[in-house]
């Protein structure tokens, strides 16, 4: 018998110990924060069902992305509440839109930070789908021209990513051609090439405004059931030209971030989503739980299925607790 000649426990006994052989260590650099950038000036809105989080003008998104990169975390992702919206949503590929404005500050008052932007069009529609609609159905074809014009506005201004988010046929096909032609062969591409129509995105609607008129998501987002399905989604934008990749949400489809990284085993990204971020912070207002160290775990777990980078609203308040030295 293996007891007591191996005693597996002689390696817990304190925290140095613990610390020197743990497998899977968290990084600061290895987080991106969200963003939520709306018109106006020194604007600062808490979203009602992301407590801690904020609508934000340029101004006071410059401000927040240096307190970020101040704490270590010098990736941020941009999402927008437009001042107009139509059934096109052309307010995204408007060069003076709110979008480029953040860009260029950021890039001006922050060169070493790192601007990605959301490439989707919820939040510019009227009727909050993500791109064309004719007939109560999404125009996949039509929306993907449209979806080049907005990553070219987003380039000129300086972004240093784009993430298409909208799971449209062709996407990543038609931003990398679209982009190399237009001088940007340099530009990555962050794909939400695993992105499933989840109830854990309702927070995130209400932050951006962008819940769908009618109908739902279901016949261009996956079904949550299906990994298999979820495979050849991600072996088509690899094939496509993209550069990192990304399931979304994160929590409930870590078996789905597994096989991505043992299958491909490309620069792999999730989305510790809007409803995984309110469900902790609802249970820790409660008392239930203890946020700090359900935060860490779920993180954990994040970058234990094989995860490189984790897009997500306690990007702050895990670089706040590393550089306290509490986490």
């Amino acid at each position: 018998m293996s007891f007591p000649l191996h005693r597996p426990r002689r390696l817990r006994r304190n925290q140095t110990i613990r610390s020197m052989v743990r497998e899977t260590t968290l990084q600061v650099e290895s987080l991106i924060a969200p963003l939520f950038v709306v018109p106006g000036e020194k604007v600062k809105r808490e979203i009602g069902s992301m407590p801690g989080q904020y609508q934000l003008s340029v101004d006071t998104a410059v401000a927040k992305a240096s307190q970020l990169c101040e704490l270590g975390v010098k990736s941020v992702i941009l999402f927008a509440i437009p001042e107009s919206k139509d059934e096109v949503g052309s307010s995204a590929w408007n060069p003076k839109g709110i979008i480029p404005q953040a860009i260029k500050a950021m890039k001006r008052d922050l060169p070493e930070l790192q601007v990605i932007t959301d490439l989707c069009f919820c939040e510019y529609t009227s009727h909050g789908h993500c791109g064309v609609m004719k007939d109560g159905v999404l125009q996949n074809d039509e929306t993907l021209g449209n979806l080049v014009r907005q990553a070219l506005v987003h380039a000129d201004a300086g972004a240093d990513m784009i993430a298409p988010s909208g799971m449209l046929d062709g996407m990543v096909r038609s931003l990398r051609h679209g982009l190399d032609e237009g001088g940007f062969k340099d530009l990555p591409i962050m794909s939400y090439a695993a992105k499933f129509a989840s109830a854990f995105y309702g927070p995130f609607r209400e932050a951006v405004q962008s819940a769908p008129e009618y109908g739902d998501r279901k016949s261009y987002q996956m079904d949550p059931g299906n990994l298999e399905e979820a495979m050849r989604e991600v072996a088509l934008d690899i094939e496509e030209g993209a550069d990192i990749i990304m399931v979304k949400p994160a929590l409930s489809f870590l078996d789905v971030v597994r096989e991505v990284k043992s299958r491909f085993n490309m620069p792999t990204a999730v989305y510790n989503v809007s409803g995984e971020y309110a469900m902790i912070k609802a249970a820790a207002q409660k008392g239930w739980i203890d946020e700090q160290r359900v935060m860490l775990e779920v993180l954990t777990s994040m970058k234990r299925a094989g995860a490189d980078i984790i897009i997500t609203y306690f990007a702050e308040a895990f670089a706040d607790l590393r550089q306290k030295g509490l986490a």
